[in-house]
């Protein structure tokens, strides 16, 4: 199996290790990457997802796995958490419980100074 998280595509990332001497060598950084099950309220299921655990934290910050797919930007997201994102939306639709997941964003208002 590939080392890559399967929500955002978190992977391996290559660079130099740099001795005492400032030689550069080639190395790997390979991401932190755990098997965790998630439940889905929407679908009534269990999700084994292989993420990185960068990923787990952004999605605890959401609150739950529904509420990261459906207000996550969709263009981050991978394709099998892109088709995750359709059923559950599709789900909630259906339920009517789409506006209780959804975060509204507020935007910034800049406030010009006076001269």
């Amino acid at each position: 199996m590939s080392r890559r998280c399967e929500l955002l595509a978190v992977g391996v990332m290559s660079g130099n290790k740099v001795s005492h001497s400032n030689r550069k060598t080639r190395r790997r950084f390979l991401p932190n990457l755990k098997e965790i099950s998630f439940k889905s309220d929407a679908l009534g299921a269990d999700l084994n997802l292989k993420i990185a655990a960068s990923t787990l934290r952004t999605v605890n910050k959401y609150g739950s796995i529904d509420n990261f797919l459906v207000n996550y930007s969709y263009a981050k997201l991978t394709d099998s958490a892109k088709k995750l994102r359709i059923q559950i939306k599709k789900k909630l639709i259906k339920l009517g419980k789409l506006e209780e997941v959804k975060i509204v964003k507020e935007k910034k208002v800049v406030k010009k100074k006076a001269a």
